[in-house]
């Protein structure tokens, strides 16, 4: 009796494609036979990839299914992939803990004042600040997916009040959680902090322009680690300008990699890290996308599934 031959899976990625093939197909031996993707190649059956080329997609014709190496799919859906085709992405690999991480930093330097506090130091100045009150801290999360969820567990566990906002209502838990535009306005007035976590869509693209950020109370701040093109730069370094938002922390920017003449590089209220909130951790990537194909090799539902609709 003939055994039918393993699967071929293609691996495309702007770095490291062999070693990941390498441990694909250690995780999936027999099942599958993975390599690094070159330009005309012969079509495989699956695809591992991440910031594929154009030239991608129309030489890959016989794809079956497409699991993505990242949570964010809005570069991989502007490449047009083939109507029908299966797209699964990441869903937390170690990046929400990093993402939590990244906020706390962001919001315990301004609410235990460490920024003035350095400010002080330059100035070999010893004062210490009176405690500012928790209570009037409440945090604000665009968005309330898998991802968000490491975020909200590290806040409530040292006691600040969160809140979010999602583009359809669900089940929040203890979390309040608003949705549609009054909610966004709502949230976005009630919040000393907001942090979004969105996908970036045609619907979230250009959220936060001026009149939204104008509803965020004076002196509040601002931390993205999700998208640039989710809010308007522009409006942004203006209400940064004018004092109205005290600080932003960003992860990310409209157009990356950020030139030097980028405004955000020197903006004194402003932090800007080069797109590294919630970096890919290779093994668990590598474990999760494995236990993906092996659920789709037995015809079980997957969970990640990118809906085309959505956009996510």
């Amino acid at each position: 009796m003939s055994v039918a031959p393993p699967l071929s899976l293609t691996v495309c990625l702007p770095q490291g494609a062999e070693e990941w093939a390498a441990s694909l197909n250690l995780r999936l031996a027999g099942q599958v036979e993975a390599s690094a993707w070159r330009a005309g190649d012969p079509p495989a059956d699956l695809a591992v990839l991440w910031k594929p080329p154009p030239a991608f997609f129309n030489e890959q014709t016989r794809l079956r299914v497409a699991f993505a190496a990242g949570a964010g799919v809005d570069g991989l859906l502007a490449l047009r992939p083939p109507p029908g085709l299966p797209l699964i992405r990441l869903e937390d690999a170690g990046m929400g803990v990093q993402m939590a991480e990244y906020v706390l930093h962001a919001l315990l330097r301004w609410y235990r004042q460490f920024d003035r506090y350095a400010a002080q130091a330059q100035r070999a100045e010893w004062r210490p600040q009176p405690p500012l009150p928790k209570v009037e801290w409440t945090v604000g999360l665009l968005g309330c997916g898998v991802l968000a969820h490491p975020t909200v567990r590290a806040l409530q566990g040292l006691g600040f009040p969160v809140q979010a906002w999602a583009r359809r209502p669900r089940e929040g838990g203890d979390l309040p959680v608003f949705t549609g535009d009054e909610g966004l306005n709502a949230l976005l007035a009630s919040s000393r902090v907001v942090v979004a976590v969105l996908p970036l869509t045609p619907d979230t693209q250009g959220l936060l322009q001026a009149e939204r950020l104008a509803r965020m109370p004076a002196g509040s701040y601002f931390i993205n680690i999700a998208r640039g093109g989710l809010v308007d730069e522009t409006a942004l370094l203006d209400a940064l300008d004018r004092g109205h938002l005290a600080g932003a922390a960003l992860d990310v920017c409209a157009t990356e990699p950020s030139g030097p003449e980028h405004p955000f590089w020197r903006h004194p209220r402003v932090q800007l890290t080069p797109h590294i909130a919630g970096a890919t951790l290779r093994d668990e990537a590598l474990d999760q996308i494995a236990e993906k194909i092996r659920c789709w090799l037995r015809g079980e539902p997957i969970s990640g599934r990118v809906s085309l609709e959505a956009g996510y």
